[in-house]
């Protein structure tokens, strides 16, 4: 059975949603032929909002696919620019491109595959007041970020204004996704993270392998297509773990938390 999405899109009848012209018609006629997807679903994905917060190996991969695939209109935000270190995973991101600003490299990618997208950047680092605001203006938040801290804090905004989150992370050989629709009956990322250890490593200490970015950006696209389509089953509550040394895949369920500090029994008081 197909999702129900919890989203501006249940509200569909109250809104004119922009159709699509013959020519996109054509050009996602791949799309439209999936049976789930139809027409529909297609116009649902031309009429969304995409914050993608970071623009590293997980952010070319989930910002590429989603501009091929016809989101409407992406923001894509990060505050740091090319290194020759980035050219092994961040595809977006070319020789020519060192020392620019990542949000302006991969916005002149992704101009190059999709013309008739609209395509915002932010070349900074949102917190509080601020980053509420421009997740305020979207459907749906894809986490591509690299740190502990900055993953707690989407969460929580997330969590404040309803919106879905689709988390993802990889190191080493190894890869992780999940979605959180905010929804009182299911777990938020805090659920998750409250039993991290306080030291995160990341690619620059323990590395990473090239592919595996690209699979795990590549799985949060289509999470993300799947929740704003209304189609197939998200993995809400689920936490799907890649072994690429052996290409394992497991899912496991996530268990809502009674004492997490964002969604459990005990409110969250901001200061």
């Amino acid at each position: 059975m197909p999702y129900l999405l919890n989203s501006p899109f249940k509200k569909a009848s109250l809104n004119i949603m922009k159709e699509l012209s013959n020519s996109q018609l054509m050009r996602y006629s791949r799309h439209i032929m999936l049976k789930d997807m139809d027409i529909d679903g297609q116009e649902k994905l031309w009429n969304s909002k995409v914050l993608i917060i970071g623009l590293g190996g997980l952010g070319c991969a989930v910002a590429q696919y989603l501009t091929a695939s016809g989101i409407g209109e992406l923001t894509l935000v990060d505050d740091d620019t090319v290194d020759i270190t980035n050219l092994q995973r961040q595809v977006l991101h070319h020789e020519a491109s060192i020392g620019l600003s990542k949000c302006l490299s991969a916005k002149a990618s992704l101009r190059a595959i999709n013309s008739e997208i609209r395509l915002n950047t932010i070349e900074q680092r949102l917190a509080g007041k601020h980053l509420a605001d421009v997740i305020t203006k979207h459907d749906i938040v894809i986490d591509c970020s690299d740190n502990l801290i900055t993953r707690n804090e989407l969460n929580l905004q997330c969590y404040q204004l309803k919106k879905t989150l689709v988390s993802g992370a990889a190191i080493r050989m190894e890869g992780q996704v999940s979605v959180y629709d905010m929804q009182a009956t299911t777990p938020c990322y805090q659920c998750l993270s409250q039993h991290f250890g306080e030291q995160i490593l990341t690619c620059v200490e323990a590395g990473v392998l090239s592919p595996v970015v690209g699979i795990v950006g590549n799985m949060q696209a289509c999470e993300a297509i799947k929740v704003l389509a209304g189609i197939g089953q998200p993995l809400i509550g689920k936490l799907m773990l890649l072994d690429a040394s052996d290409m394992s895949i497991n899912t496991f369920s996530i268990l809502k938390s009674p004492q997490c500090s964002v969604c459990g029994e005990i409110p969250f008081i901001s200061e």
